[in-house]
């Protein structure tokens, strides 16, 4: 159940935000552009609800709840980028809107880029265990909540092996592509220019 309802949220997720960002940029209807948007963090609380269900109903904790949690946790986190993703996606594509934004190409601004994704997987994760916990705290009975235990420690490897980027970035960062062009376009006579002449 729990399965078809994570499925169901996440068809659900972009079918609300193809349709609220069409009625906006394609058929000018922004009110109704605005109630499709809201609508889609509800459909985190019918995730939620049907968890919360499904566990009361005397159902064993599984990963299915735990991929619930983890889905939940990762909408709370990037839900909101990703809707402003695609709305410069769908505006530049579609109403003549600027280039979306891109993350920088290189340098220590990639790297704090790097590292504040990073620290936004390790509050996503934080959030899915504390639901869990919750899950956990409402069944009360251990025999029926071991896989959640389970789940969330098989999850820790995600915020984990998600560290390689930033620390890569950090350690060896790489140059932007318009600092390596403006180097290469550097010729001698530049170099030249620039050393005072000794008399």
């Amino acid at each position: 159940m729990i399965l078809a309802v994570i499925i169901g949220c996440e068809i659900g997720f972009w079918v609300l935000l193809g349709l609220g960002l069409a009625s906006r940029y394609l058929w000018g209807l922004r009110r109704l552009s605005t109630v499709l948007l809201i609508s889609v963090p509800l459909l985190d609380l019918v995730l939620l609800g049907a968890a919360v269900i499904d566990m009361r109903g005397g159902a064993e904790g599984s990963w299915r709840h735990g991929l619930a949690a983890a889905y939940l946790a990762y909408s709370i986190v990037f839900g909101h980028r990703t809707l402003r993703w695609a709305d410069q996606k769908f505006a530049h594509r579609f109403a003549g809107g600027p280039e979306p934004w891109r993350p920088p190409e290189g340098g220590m601004a990639r790297a704090r880029y790097e590292w504040a994704m990073w620290l936004r997987i390790v509050l996503a994760y934080g959030i899915a265990c504390a639901l869990l916990f919750g899950l956990i705290w409402m069944v009360d009975d251990p025999a029926r909540t071991t896989a959640l235990i389970s789940f969330m420690r098989d999850l820790l490897r995600v915020p984990v092996i998600a560290l390689l980027w930033p620390l890569g970035y950090t350690l060896f960062p790489k140059k932007a592509e318009k600092d390596r062009g403006a180097e290469e376009s550097r010729t001698p006579d530049d170099d030249r220019t620039k050393t005072p002449i000794r008399k």
